[in-house]
């Protein structure tokens, strides 16, 4: 008879209803530059009070719900090549973060989709990011430091970047640095740590200046040290190493680039990747 159903179809049928609640957040306007990191978090209570069903109950939900995210490029599956997202748990901050190109400048819309993994309601939100070029141009002096002792997501909030660039200052004597990118180990070949003694991926930060390499760093990279680094040995650092015991810095990892006309180039001459 119409208007009858069996039991468990007519739960299958609640289900597939719940799971299609859907909710939007204003579209966000954001704003890159090129040659200098882009960071934006994906703050799980700025989602969270906007499922569907936190807005009918009007009330605080008694328990913290986890949620993931899907972020793509406007009808694409994936992020653009310059952008990533990570998201360590499903109770912990995402974040979009990446170093936009020249080939990037333009708009570009990136569609974030939030998941409730208890309630399956999702909530989308669009991102406008406007990509421009920068005024001071690409930095002529690049060094990339490997980071041993931490994960790419902890580099990420403002306060641990200002420390780390503290560190940096001290040893190239200079202030003005910009954090060019930051990028997870394991996307530069690195391996996945065992999981005992709170071991960490390790994470490659970029930084750039107008002003020439100190002393203190190129020396990390003289014939001698160079070849402790083939004997697995650390190099040896003559000034104060400003970056321990905090930033446990691999100094054999450490790539020094200058811009050349066409590309950027090592001080001895030789061509570098830039990734």
């Amino acid at each position: 008879m119409a208007g009858q159903c069996l039991t468990g179809s007519c739960f299958l049928a609640g289900v597939i209803f719940i799971g299609g609640l859907s909710a939007s957040l204003p579209v966000l306007n954001l704003h890159a530059v090129v040659g200098v990191i882009f960071i934006h978090e994906l703050e799980r209570e700025d989602f969270k009070d906007t499922f569907p069903f936190s807005m009918d109950d009007h009330e605080e939900p008694s328990f913290d719900p986890p949620i993931t995210f899907h972020a793509n490029l406007l009808d694409h599956p994936d992020l653009p090549r310059w952008l990533r997202y990570i998201q360590r748990t499903p109770f912990d901050t995402g974040y979009l973060y990446g170093s936009a190109t020249s080939k990037d400048v333009g708009k570009q819309t990136i569609e974030v989709m939030a998941y409730n993994r208890y309630t399956f309601e999702t909530v989308r939100q669009t991102m406008e990011i406007r990509i421009s070029s920068s005024p001071e141009g690409e930095m002529p002096y690049q060094a990339d430091f490997l980071v041993k002792n931490w994960d790419v997501e902890e580099m990420l909030p403002k306060d641990a970047q200002e420390s780390f660039q503290e560190a940096v200052d001290s040893m190239w004597e200079q202030e003005g640095l910009t954090v060019i990118n930051i990028t997870s180990a394991l996307d530069r070949g690195g391996r996945v740590p065992l999981p005992i003694e709170n071991r960490k991926e390790g994470v490659y930060v970029k930084v750039g200046s107008k002003d020439p390499f100190t002393t203190c760093l190129t020396e990390a990279k003289s014939p001698d040290n160079l070849y402790r680094c083939r004997l697995e040995q650390q190099p040896i650092i003559t000034c104060y190493d400003s970056f321990s015991p905090r930033f446990q810095v691999d100094w054999c990892n450490l790539t020094l680039a200058q811009e050349g006309p066409e590309h950027l180039r090592h001080p001895d001459g030789a061509s570098s990747h830039n990734p």
